[in-house]
């Protein structure tokens, strides 16, 4: 029996994964291209991501209250994973609810100004997530945004990490002592890529 994060990984291949040649929004090129959200927004993809990521989570010791990040790479991570929570806490009570929230790129300029928007409480432990980390640029800025909210971060989570020199080292920087967790590097979504396709 194939895992949660195993059965994502043949999708992500299939689905989110290009060789050829790109402009990152890194600026930087690249020989391909990873877009998770054609899976995290896929039916099927998206319920593996909510599952392989409570199981990075629970593999780890992680315990947190909820999961967010950076509009809009984490959107449907954020959705996934707090439907899942919701799935394993009936089916195996005791399990934790895993709520959800984003963070803006900037501060609304109307209505309440909020930069985050839904679950919003200090005290509580988060989960930062990112579908891609290139150069961690907008994971460390949801990093600072929840602290900024007086929120605990416990864990950082990417799905894919593409093992840029700049990229982890500064988000484990900006996460300070906090584990920096990913499902994937690029190399194995590459394998599994190539081995589709022969």
């Amino acid at each position: 029996m194939t895992t949660h994060a195993q059965q994502l990984l043949s999708i992500l291949a299939r689905l989110s994964f290009r060789l050829g040649q790109f402009k990152l929004s890194s600026g930087g090129t690249s020989d391909y291209y990873v877009d998770c959200r054609t899976t995290t927004l896929h039916a099927e993809g998206g319920r593996l991501t909510g599952h392989a990521i409570l199981e990075l989570l629970e593999e780890h010791g992680i315990e947190a209250d909820a999961v967010g990040g950076l509009t809009l790479g984490a959107d449907p991570i954020v959705s996934n994973v707090a439907t899942a929570s919701a799935w394993r806490a009936q089916s195996k009570p005791g399990a934790p609810l895993l709520h959800g929230f984003l963070v803006r790129k900037a501060e609304k300029t109307h209505g309440t100004g909020r930069r985050i928007e839904g679950f919003n409480s200090p005290g509580a432990r988060v989960v930062i997530v990112d579908d891609v980390c290139t150069t961690g640029a907008s994971t460390i800025n949801a990093i600072e945004a929840a602290r900024e909210a007086g929120m605990i971060v416990s864990a950082v989570v990417c799905i894919v990490e593409r093992e840029e020199a700049n990229g982890r080292p500064a988000v484990e920087a900006a996460a300070a002592g906090v584990p920096f967790l990913c499902l994937f590097t690029a190399e194995q979504v590459r394998a599994e890529h190539i081995r589709q396709q022969r």
